[in-house]
């Protein structure tokens, strides 16, 4: 008995610890379920919450967008283009029905007349506004506006008259509901026109430095024509592409004038020359301090100034600047030196006091000499000239090397060759060709050597 006993109180144990097992695992569950069924509202409610932000801000945007087409559709520029239309639409709608009562009231076949007439006039103004999109001749836009203005004054007189003959009116009334017909016809196409005429205008978006570059080229073709039709000439003669209007420009200035410098012409090198030449003179000519005066018949005498020397080009004329030639460009082939004629040496005289005696001349006095060459009143003859030994190629070649040894290339001119060993232009123009390429070859040389000189020690 005691063992069934046993076995009985262990079984009723077992199944208290079962349903006690049981009903904490029931428990767990139903707060897994709970907290599960939490989280979820939770979500919800998150997701409702970020559903009405998100709808907020959607009609936010909405409103915004409204309120910005609102403030776009309000601008001038679209107030004007749409009121422009719809008062074009209502002088259709006002001019077309006089006209197909008055050709009705003819006869009924001349129906689609008034459509033809005020039809050719609203056609004709689009023809103007296409012409104005691809930029055609002006030529095309007038002839558009003289068959607009045809077709609507032909409408507006056909209008007036109807007007005029109106039933049941007094005669100002008809009168007055014939200026409204014609002027309502012609009010159309004329706000229609300047409605595009204002487009066009109001379409120009260059920048200002587009614009300022537009009145540069107009000011310099209007200002050098002759050097602006050989630049296009030389465009037009080049492939397609090949060669810009500025270089083309530059090239036919030295073509034209003889200087590589814009803006630089012969006799403006010519009287920069003289300028320097006067302030290079004003700077080394210096009055000697007076000696001690001594009274000899009532004349205080000064030491004469010593004047400059004249140099054999100082009195050059200006022709030999402006007689170019094309070899500079590589156009034709460079002119070869010819022996440049001899420039007359006039002789200096004796030296001349500065201050005039007041004392009565003796008889038999001599005029005062002076130290200034008298200067030739017209071209010196070839007789009359000095001989000057001629030069030859290599002779100038030799001077002009010696001259520029230390000269940059941007020194390195014809105008500087010409005045350093005073030869003509035309050689000058040679020499400069000369130096520049017997440099290029040295800088090439020089490069090579380099490039030689690198390969052997990386080899070594």
């Amino acid at each position: 008995m005691s063992v069934y006993a046993e076995e009985r109180r262990a079984d009723r144990a077992a199944d208290a610890e079962q349903r006690r097992i049981d009903a904490a695992a029931t428990e767990a569950r139903r707060v897994e379920r709970e907290k599960a069924a939490d989280e979820r509202a939770a979500r919800l409610a998150e997701q409702r919450r970020a559903d009405r932000v998100r709808a907020r801000e959607e009609r936010a945007g909405l409103r915004a967008e409204r309120r910005a087409a609102r403030g776009a559709a309000l601008t001038p520029g679209n107030v004007y283009r749409k009121g422009t239309l719809a008062l074009v639409t209502a002088s259709a709608l006002g001019s077309l029905p006089a006209q197909v009562l008055h050709f009705v009231g003819i006869s009924r076949m001349l129906l689609p007349l008034p459509l033809a007439i005020e039809g050719a006039a609203w056609v004709m103004a689009a023809g103007v506004a296409y012409a104005d999109e691809r930029h055609l001749p002006g030529w095309v836009r007038w002839s558009l506006r003289l068959l607009v203005l045809a077709a609507a004054g032909f409408a507006a007189s056909i209008n007036y008259t109807y007007g005029l003959h109106l039933p049941g009116l007094s005669a100002t009334d008809r009168q007055a509901a014939g200026i409204g017909l014609a002027a309502v016809t012609l009010l159309g196409p004329v706000l229609f026109e300047i409605r595009q005429w204002v487009t066009t205008l109001s379409a120009d978006t260059n920048s200002p430095e587009e614009r300022a570059r537009r009145r540069h080229d107009r000011l310099r073709r209007r200002q050098h024509r002759a050097i602006a039709q050989l630049a296009d000439r030389f465009v037009s003669a080049a492939p397609f592409g090949q060669l810009d209007f500025e270089t083309a420009f530059a090239h036919a200035w030295e073509i034209e004038t003889g200087t590589d410098t814009p803006g630089m012409t012969p006799r403006l090198h010519e009287r920069a020359a003289r300028s320097a030449a006067a302030l290079a003179h004003a700077q080394r000519t210096v009055i000697d301090p007076a000696p001690p005066r001594r009274r000899i018949g009532n004349l205080f005498r000064r030491r004469p100034v010593a004047l400059p020397t004249p140099t054999p080009n100082q009195y050059e004329s200006a022709e030999t600047y402006v007689n170019r030639s094309t070899a500079d460009l590589g156009v034709s082939a460079p002119a070869p030196i010819t022996p440049a004629p001899a420039t007359a040496a006039l002789p200096a005289g004796p030296g001349v006091s500065l201050v005039k005696s007041t004392d009565r001349a003796p008889v038999g006095a001599v005029a005062a000499e002076s130290t200034r060459p008298r200067r030739a009143t017209g071209r010196v003859p070839e007789a009359a000239r000095s001989s000057r030994p001629n030069r030859t190629a290599e002779e100038l070649l030799t001077e002009a090397r010696k001259a520029t040894k230390k000269w940059s290339d941007r020194e390195l001119t014809a105008e500087g060759i010409r005045k350093a060993v005073h030869t003509s232009p035309a050689k000058a123009r040679v020499l400069r060709g000369t130096l520049r390429a017997e440099r290029a070859a040295a800088r090439e040389a020089a490069k090579q050597a380099t490039q030689a000189a690198g390969t052997g020690e990386a080899g070594a």
